[in-house]
């Protein structure tokens, strides 16, 4: 595609399967945001101040410009409807107590391979101390490198460091209220904004070498300098990785800055909408000239993909901390192995959000919690994610209908049963093996069968009810699907 064509995924990323992405900043103060289910939900059932219903708390300031949300009604009642800046001190503040050591030894803990640590959101404010001029916001970032800091700790950890960057929205430049699909659409700022993105984005390559360049919603500049910005990032970082969040201005999109088309657009997609009755889960990116995966947000693929990609999505309902979060609300560590055992199947990473609290820089415990339980599986079972690649196909059952997945390595075929395994034996349906495998927790040795269109797999040592314990057959399993 375009004039990155023939460029080979570099095999880190391949390889890597987990990532960890970190949503922090002035949001992380209030860290409100309303109970509304996924965002894709909102679409459907409050069209028209959907986006400032947003269950993301990093869309906090966006929310509170819309006096009719739960979010600014939060605003009044607990900051007397005091100015969205007013955050920058206590944020500062809790950065006292920030330890970036402890967030890279944590993130290490999980498994995971890399991180992506968002460095300016979407409202403009930057966590490193950015020597290009803002036009409308003096000094609106940090005189501490978070970013530095965080980079060198994470690298010292073993493991890789990227950056994310908003790069199509920054209400710094264009504050205008956003409720509708179409306010969000043609939100991108013009004027001084595109030099002082593709500035920034510069900086950040020259300053951190990041190996992933994760920039977020649309890309302001044209693409012949888009195209500039992406040679010089891979000069300056071989086997690094962009992902498919550029999409560059088009002229629907530039006529969308204006009102009237927006209104009318919108009428049209509101009465689609309610008409549908539903619609997709999650958020999949447009297709651009050029990435090296694409990231599809709290959705799944349901096939194995040609293309490299990236699931993404946070613990819970929102990328950001928010507070309001209970137990309950965050997804059971179970759910989560196989999100990321789901992704790998076919062919996709995980990159999984932690969203650290504000006032004092911490992770919350729930947080913590599902990344040491990420990190107990991966030790036993790792050998069947990281460095592997999608079968001849992604999904099987057991008997009882529990999801099963398959990855190869080499000329070896790992079987992972998504559910809680205990007893001596296990039957997978769709799917016909035979031969001799091993369990990869304790090495215990497995034999499998075939009977007709499944595989009774049964264990030379009972299972102990452990979460998705992954089989290895070695030699090349005869299978029939």
């Amino acid at each position: 595609m375009g004039a990155f064509a023939g460029r080979d995924l570099p095999a880190w990323y391949d390889d890597a399967k987990f990532g960890v992405f970190i949503h922090w900043g002035l949001f992380s103060i209030p860290a409100f945001a309303p109970k509304v289910g996924k965002i894709s939900d909102i679409f459907q059932t409050d069209y028209r101040r959907a986006v400032a219903l947003s269950p993301y708390t990093e869309w906090y300031e966006n929310a509170i410009k819309s006096p009719d949300t739960p979010s600014a009604a939060f605003h009044r009642e607990t900051y007397g409807g005091a100015p969205y800046r007013d955050f920058r001190e206590p944020f500062l503040a809790g950065l006292s107590q920030w330890d970036p050591d402890a967030w890279a030894e944590a993130i290490a803990g999980s498994g995971a391979r890399y991180v992506v640590l968002v460095t300016k959101h979407h409202d403009g404010f930057c966590l490193w101390p950015s020597r290009v001029a803002h036009p409308h916001a003096q000094g609106w970032r940090t005189e501490r490198d978070v970013v530095g800091e965080l980079a060198a700790a994470v690298r010292r950890a073993g493991m890789r460091f990227g950056v994310y960057y908003s790069g199509g929205i920054d209400w710094s430049f264009n504050p205008e209220p956003l409720r509708t699909l179409m306010d969000f659409v043609g939100s991108v700022p013009g004027g001084l904004y595109p030099a002082y993105a593709a500035a920034q984005t510069r900086e950040l390559v020259d300053r951190y070498e990041p190996s992933v360049l994760w920039n977020d919603i649309s890309w302001p500049t044209d693409q012949g300098e888009l195209d500039e910005l992406f040679s010089d990032y891979y000069a300056a970082v071989p086997d690094g990785v962009v992902n498919d969040r550029w999409k560059t201005p088009t002229f629907t999109a530039r006529l969308l800055r204006h009102k009237l088309p927006r209104l009318l657009l919108d009428r049209m997609i509101e009465s689609r909408a309610a008409k549908s009755g539903g619609g997709a889960d999650g958020v999949v990116p447009p297709p651009v000239p050029h990435s090296d995966f694409r990231t599809p947000e709290y959705v799944r693929f349901a096939d194995i993909q040609d293309r490299k990609w990236e699931a993404t999505r946070g613990m819970s309902h929102s990328f950001g901390f928010n507070r309001n979060d209970t137990e309950a609300d965050y997804e059971s560590p179970e759910h989560l192995l196989l999100e990321l055992v789901d992704s790998v199947s076919k062919g996709g990473n995980l990159l999984l959000n932690v969203g650290p609290r504000g006032d004092d820089a911490q992770i919350p415990t729930p947080q913590l919690d599902r990344l040491k339980a990420m990190g107990a599986w991966l030790r036993d079972n790792g050998e069947a994610v990281y460095g592997t690649r999608p079968w001849s196909f992604a999904e099987a059952q057991t008997d009882d209908g529990a999801p099963v997945r398959f990855t190869t390595r080499g000329d070896r075929l790992n079987v992972i049963p998504l559910t809680a395994v205990g007893g001596g034996e296990l039957v997978v349906r769709g799917v016909a093996l035979s031969g001799l495998g091993v369990r990869l927790s304790d090495g215990c040795p497995v034999e499998l069968r075939a009977e007709g269109d499944a595989t009774r797999m049964i264990f030379a040592r009972p299972q102990t009810g452990a979460f998705a314990p992954a089989v290895a057959i070695d030699g090349g399993a005869a299978a029939t699907p």
